[in-house]
């Protein structure tokens, strides 16, 4: 078994759970976490539901990351150059959402969160960039479980260790505090490795901007090509379905469970989507991309019927308790097998832009089942769960064609 998680052991592995948590943390700082200091500060509803326009930058990378791609800054290099810089920027303003006061100046405050959206989406593209730079395609599941492991760590530095802090510290002083642990992602962007693969940045601008594409079509041909964006579309379509509308149905929307009921199995959901991850590396890099995608998707969608059967069954602690663990240990699998995927597809002389494309359209997903709540309503949480399984299903079928079971074992899309 140890032979199975030899990838772990680059050293590079570190920086990239280092990256990682640089990556996460300033998510929940521009949104969840804030919207808790406007609470508690008694800022208008309508005025913390409008903090949410902070995301934006998050679905718009993709218009800026040519310039990522195209211009190499005068230090570190092509991709740690704009880490350095990013991060850099993060910190400051992550510090300056310290100096905010929400109930007098909330405006300030959202414009303050828009550009650590900003800042935090950039950074998102230079990391992606420099991790598919780095990585060889059978390290790529490894790379991705340590990264999704140090976004992890992230998210519970800033949303419940931060709501425990702010009770001790006051909201500026856990801000400030945060926008310290940013020294964790500097550190890695400065004792990282460059990349092996030293490719040719484009030429001009208008060749980052237009090439990227043209590149894509170009390797696959228009038919396969195109097969293979619906397909990034739709792969996660299922597991989206069921994150969308799992917490209504286990609470006052059905269920009936209490916030309290929930605790234990999501601390043990988020254990079971870390070592989902881990796990799911160590197999790609035995079995290769293509077949990771068939085995993982297949389980991710068969997962989906766990929520089916406990809506079937009614108010059950230990099968909900199975259901949140086998979801989230399942959507572990699938998160390494997909990021290593959607890394393999990019040609690195364009990989800030490609990836960015790319896991836009994976966001597409998330976009089809805004109606959920409506569906759910239609036809009843039996019928909807088990629909969630039926509609994971058509990703899983052009899996012959954008990543064939006998393709070569190690290899992706090439």
């Amino acid at each position: 078994m140890l032979s199975l998680f030899q990838v772990f052991q680059r050293p590079y592995m570190v920086v990239l759970l280092g990256l990682g948590f640089a990556s996460g943390l300033p998510l929940y700082l521009s949104s969840s976490t804030l919207q808790a200091w406007m609470s508690q500060d008694k800022v208008d509803l309508s005025l913390i539901g409008l903090l949410s326009l902070a995301g934006i930058p998050y679905s718009l990378k993709f218009l800026w990351s040519p310039v990522l791609d195209y211009y190499t800054l005068p230090w570190l290099g092509r991709r740690r150059g704009w880490l350095l810089l990013t991060q850099g920027g993060l910190l400051l303003a992550i510090s300056s959402l310290a100096l905010q006061d929400p109930a007098r100046a909330p405006l300030g405050l959202m414009i303050n969160a828009l550009g650590v959206a900003f800042l935090s989406a950039s950074q998102d593209t230079a990391t992606d960039a420099y991790r598919t730079d780095l990585l060889e395609e059978p390290e790529m599941g490894a790379g991705a479980a340590v990264f999704v492991l140090g976004y992890r760590l992230a998210i519970l530095s800033t949303f419940p260790l931060a709501l425990f802090l702010a009770d001790y510290w006051g909201w500026p002083g856990v801000y400030l505090f945060m926008a310290s642990l940013m020294v964790v992602g500097l550190t890695a962007t400065i004792v990282a490795p460059d990349p092996p693969f030293n490719s040719t940045p484009p030429l001009g601008l208008k060749e980052a901007i237009v090439e990227p594409l043209g590149d894509f079509f170009h390797r696959r041909g228009l038919g396969r090509g195109l097969a293979i964006l619906v397909f990034i579309v739709l792969y996660k379509l299922g597991d989206s379905l069921v994150r969308n509308m799992a917490t209504p149905f286990l609470l006052d929307k059905g269920l009936q469970f209490t916030p309290g009921d929930l605790a234990l199995p999501n601390l043990a959901g988020l254990g079971a989507i870390i070592l989902g991850s881990l796990l799911g590396g160590a197999v790609l890099s035995k079995i290769g991309i293509y077949r990771s995608l068939w085995i993982f998707g297949a389980l991710q969608a068969a997962s989906n019927l766990s929520y089916w059967l406990l809506a079937l069954v009614g108010k059950n602690f230990l099968l909900m308790g199975g259901a949140v663990t086998i979801e989230n240990f399942c959507a572990g699998l699938e998160t390494a097998a997909f990021v290593a995927y959607l890394m393999s597809l990019c040609n690195r002389q364009f990989s800030a832009t490609q990836y960015a494309l790319l896991s836009s359209l994976m966001a597409v997903s998330r976009v089809i089942v805004a109606p959920c709540g409506t569906l759910a309503a239609a036809t009843g949480w039996p019928w909807y769960f088990f629909l969630s399984f039926l509609l994971a299903l058509p990703a899983l079928g052009f899996l012959p064609w954008v990543a064939p079971w006998q393709g070569l074992k190690a290899k992706g899309p090439g």
